[in-house]
């Protein structure tokens, strides 16, 4: 078949040229259309339902919200896990799906099931879906600032101009409104004049919901013309609204103005922005819709805020542009291939000697690599630091390489016979090894498409465009590289060696001679290395992935439980002013609490601090980013109160969706009471806090929150004819306020609450001593029938399964993960004993890691086993297949020791790098035991075969090897943004090759004879006889 294909490519070259064209043209259609992104999308599927439950206490959230919502969620079909957060006012439920389940498919079934559970929830409360967006979707950030406008103005203008506006964009998903006040009108009752007039707070609120309302009447038609009746009765202005009459007496009406002083203010708000220490400011993000271009979304965002006309003094200052990680990853990207494809046209010139066979083999990249965006496309893979970053053209060249090469060769050793006929047999006699060569590399990675979870989302897009450049590639070197060597090579090309090689050669075969004769100690010496880089590999750290460098510092800051906004605004500002110290800083951005809409639970005393560095040039000589963090955690410890955990924006983001854990390593402590949870972790936290590495270590803060409970007494409640109504409607009233309608002001709806004075809202005293009116019209003050106490209440009630949690985490620094954990498994063991109904699991970025290696446990052999039939297929001996499979533990031995030399972790990029490693490994084995196969088949005596394939394949198993090692060097030695996840893989390949190659050329043709194919008698005991290197 493979025959077939080369005769008819050679027989229907202008055929092969159009249809290369066609590919070339499709390619770049689809490479200009490929989504752009710094990362792919490693979000797992999720949907969550998010319930704003305005002034009701966590314990009230939890049983009367949440419980209901996670029971009627259980049991969705694919469903992985259901996690909530109970907070103040907030519900947020989030369901995990497995990744195959289709986005819009998995919202449509949560939101059936969120409607059915509607009855059970609280009257007025309404459960919407949070955006279609992943964890990477907040692709901008600004702030509002000016000077000549308040922080009730710029929100005003943020909401109803720049946020529609914005929204416009296609991609945009939702843009979030962060800090300042948010408009309203206030009626500010005084409950001295409502006791005078005999109203009640009910009264008020029915009034002036009555009287504030536009309406339609219908139609009506007089002669020939029909007029829409259209009712104007809701008030325009506070003046308007404050004639709202609430009873009339003796003729003489009791106006809303009577009782109440109408004034704007300020919604009660549970979150703020601070900026460069200077106080207050407003912001937003804009978070981009799930699949879209990240890139293209922040460029349009830019473009459409350029051209908004703001009001003079106004400025929307970006202080998180996703846009500066996308493109310096893709620059490391960019960069790192330039320089690959660069080293690899060289070691081709050089290896060759031919110019025009080294620019054949060069021009197989960019038509592979238009191949692999192809198929990048087909699968809906973006142009990403993991699609893109781990392709090497040393490895997609390497069939182009077998085929160029031999044809050079067998065109000198012609005799002056026409070049297609040359071509043609030269193609024939490696397309079997070069095919089967291919096969057991895209093999190797198709186990790769099993893996799941983070790491799968990871690595997934890796594999697939890896396999459709190398399909390409070999679709290439079977049909337009012969053709094209047709054309591209000549009769008089002679096969030349330059001096170098000539050296190289000669004592190759000295080495190769001393090592036939000296077979014992050559296999010895192999096997002693192998056993030595096993043993080895207890002392090499592990982890999960590396940490990616954002180039930026985000802080998490927590200050106690129960602190108020403006305190905590002021603890903020402190906090800001001690990082602007630092002369690598060029600004900082806090977003305390939660945004509008509610997609973080942050409470008012947690803080995400956005420290914007300046360019590494202009920061103290020596001063790396790991060493800047030292000096600003040791800063941030002189701030009493103050916890504080180190992180990246897009690092924190992926933590908080993807398992809700901000920190490299945690445990999860699973029970049914708060109080014992906290006792447990605060037991747990003293054992990590104590492990060497530890860093940043916080356990979550369930209780401790003050809470004023207001515990009604139903006796005396019903002896003054009063219901719990009555009193809800006077808290109500004296906190938050209710809302009871709305002002129309242009396109913008200003809602209109009462409420009580300021007075009576922020003293505990004068709380108790506010008066309801029963129904005799008796006063009676609300301490009268209610229990007025300040206790301690939870601040946060988290779940998971349906169980409670607490956690405590840490970050891991100076040492690698898996040893801390370790070591913190036994530890903790021996100090944590857990009460009856109470189970502990470990979480964080572990987690990831130990399903990881779990599953690699099974990929592994997989493509082990892969590699290992194909070779048999190959050959159809078991003796040759195991022969070439011996590549697989001696590649394990340089990607050991090459990580060991680095100091780098085992870790998953490492792993997937012992993958590609072994497929790669294999290749120059099939080589160079096809060669000495088709010397033994022309009648060579055994030795002499073994020797002359040796020497006739060093050539191409040096080119090769150099080619993919050289393409994978950029990636390892690269500094570049992305460059930390790129090089244990790049590393663990350029290693295992080396000490593969030196088996391929040493103790494969030493050992071959045990594994030769039988042969007649006679032959195998022929002599090996000297051959002269000319």
């Amino acid at each position: 078949m493979l025959n077939r294909i080369i005769d008819a490519a050679l027989n229907n070259r202008l055929l092969v040229a159009a249809l290369l064209a066609a590919v070339i043209i499709v390619g770049l259609v689809v490479m200009l259309r490929l989504p752009i992104d710094a990362f792919p999308d490693l979000t797992n599927n999720q949907v969550v339902v998010i319930t704003e439950c305005p002034a009701m206490p966590p314990l009230e959230v939890e049983s009367r919200v949440t419980f209901p919502i996670e029971t009627a969620l259980m049991g969705l079909p694919k469903t992985l896990e259901i996690r909530s957060t109970s907070k103040l006012g907030l519900s947020m439920t989030t369901v995990i799906f497995e990744d195959q389940v289709n986005t819009y498919f998995a919202r449509q079934l949560v939101n059936e099931r969120v409607q059915e559970a509607r009855s059970r929830l609280p009257q007025g409360l309404e459960p919407t879906l949070g955006p279609v967006a992943t964890a990477f979707g907040e692709v901008l950030q600004y702030t509002v600032d000016g000077n000549g406008l308040s922080l009730m103005d710029r929100k005003t203008l943020h909401d109803w101009s720049l946020r529609f506006q914005l929204r416009t964009i296609p991609g945009v998903n939702e843009v979030n409104s962060w800090g300042g006040d948010t408009k309203q009108y206030v009626i500010e009752v005084n409950p001295d004049a409502l006791q005078r007039y005999g109203l009640t707070l009910r009264d008020v609120f029915l009034r002036v919901q009555d009287n504030n309302e536009n309406f339609g009447g219908g139609f009506i038609q007089h002669l020939d013309q029909q007029y829409t009746v259209y009712g104007l009765g809701r008030a325009t202005s506070l003046g308007e609204l404050g004639k709202t009459v609430l009873l009339a007496r003796a003729g003489v009406p009791v106006l809303l103005s009577d009782v109440a002083n109408i004034v704007p203010g300020a919604m009660p708000r549970q979150g703020a922005v601070l900026r460069d220490g200077k106080g207050e400011t407003v912001s937003g993000m804009i978070i981009a819709l799930k699949g879209a271009n990240g890139l293209d979304v922040i460029e349009k965002s830019k473009q459409k805020l350029a051209a908004m006309h703001l009001p003079e003094g106004v400025k929307v200052v970006p202080f998180y542009d996703q846009s500066e990680v996308i493109y310096g990853t893709i620059h490391t990207v960019e960069r790192n291939l330039l320089e690959a494809g660069i080293l690899v046209i060289v070691v081709l010139l050089v290896f060759l000697g031919n110019l025009r066979a080294a620019l054949l083999v060069a021009c197989v990249i960019p038509v592979a690599m238009l191949f692999g965006f192809i198929g990048m496309a087909a699968f809906g893979v973006s142009a990403n630091l993991m699609s893109l970053g781990a392709i090497d053209f040393g490895m997609i060249v390497d069939g182009a390489v077998v085929m160029v090469e031999n044809s050079v060769r067998r065109i000198g050793e012609s005799g002056g016979q026409p070049v297609r006929r040359t071509v043609r047999d030269a193609a024939i006699e490696v397309s079997r090894p070069i095919v089967f060569g291919v096969a057991i590399i895209v093999a190797v990675y198709l186990p790769i498409l099993t893996l799941e979870g983070l790491e799968g989302r990871m690595f997934r897009p890796m594999a697939i465009t890896v396999c459709s450049a190398l399909l390409g590639a070999l679709v290439l070197s079977l049909t337009v590289v012969p053709v094209a060597s047709t054309f591209g090579l000549r009769a008089s090309d002679k096969e030349s060696h330059a001096r170098w090689f000539e050296v190289i050669l000669h004592h190759y075969a000295r080495v190769l001679d001393y090592s036939m004769h000296h077979r014992t100690a050559i296999v010895a010496f192999s096997l002693l290395l192998m056993v030595v880089a096993l043993g080895s590999l207890k002392y090499i750290g592990t982890e999960f992935m590396p940490k990616l460098d954002e180039g930026s510092i985000l802080i998490q800051t927590r200050k106690l439980p129960g602190v108020s906004l403006p305190e905590s605004i002021s603890i903020s500002s402190h906090v800001e002013k001690a990082v602007m110290e630092f002369p690598e800083v060029s600004g900082v951005v806090s977003k305390l609490g939660r945004p509008d809409l509610a997609t973080e639970a942050m409470g008012v005393y947690e803080a995400d601090v956005y420290v914007l560095l300046k360019p590494h040039q202009q920061w103290r000589k020596g001063l790396d980013k790991e060493a800047l963090v030292d000096q600003m955690s040791k800063r941030m410890e002189r701030i009493p109160g103050l916890v504080c955990n180190f992180t990246q924006p897009m690092a924190m983001r992926l933590d908080e969706v993807v398992s809700g854990i901000k920190a490299d390593v945690a445990v999860k402590i699973f029970g049914s009471d708060l109080a014992t949870l906290e006792q447990l972790a605060d037991r747990a936290l003293k054992v990590i806090s104590a492990i060497p590495g530890a860093a940043d270590s916080q356990a979550e803060i369930l209780t401790g929150v003050p809470e004023l409970r207001v515990a009604v007494d139903r006796d005396r409640l019903s002896r003054y004819g009063l219901d719990v109504r009555n009193v809800r409607d006077l808290l109500d009233s004296t906190t938050g306020g209710t809302t009871v309608s709305e002002m129309i002001e242009g396109e913008r709806q200003v809602p209109i609450v009462v409420r009580l004075p300021q007075a009576y809202r922020n003293d505990l005293q004068a709380l108790g001593n506010l008066q309801l009116q029963s129904t005799a019209g008796e006063r009676v003050r609300l301490n009268q029938i209610a229990r007025i106490a300040v206790e301690q209440g939870p601040e946060v009630i988290n779940r998971e399964g349906a169980r409670r949690r607490i956690v405590v985490q840490c970050n891991v620094r100076g040492r690698d993960l898996g040893s801390f954990v370790s070591e913190a498994q036994q530890h903790l063991n021996r100090a944590l004993k857990l009460p009856s109904g109470y189970t502990l699991e470990w979480g964080g970025q572990f987690e990831n890691q130990d399903r990881a290696v779990r599953r690699l446990m099974i990929v592994l052999p997989l493509s082990i086993a892969i590699i290992f039939g194909l070779l048999f297929a190959t050959f159809s001996s078991v003796r040759q297949a195991l022969l070439i499979f011996s590549a697989v533990p001696f590649a394990l031995v340089g990607g050991i020791a090459a990580l060991w030399i680095r100091g780098l972790n085992l870790n998953l990029s490492a792993m997937v790098g012992f993958i590609a490693l072994f497929g790669v490994a294999v290749l120059n084995g099939i080589v160079m035991v096809s060669c000495i196969n088709q010397m033994l088949e022309a009648g060579l005596p055994l030795h002499r075969a073994i020797r002359e394939g040796a020497l006739t394949r060093l050539r191409p198993v040096m080119m090769t090897a150099m080619v993919a090692s050289l393409g994978f060097m950029p990636m390892a030695l690269s500094q570049s943004a992305g460059a930390e996840v790129q090089r244990p893989l790049a590393t663990v390949v350029i290693g295992g090759l080396f000490t593969a190659t030196m088996l391929t050329l040493l103790v494969l043709p030493v050992v071959f004879p045990w594994f030769a194919p039988p042969r007649p008698a006679d032959a195998t005991v022929a002599a090996m006889a000297p051959v002269e290197i000319s």
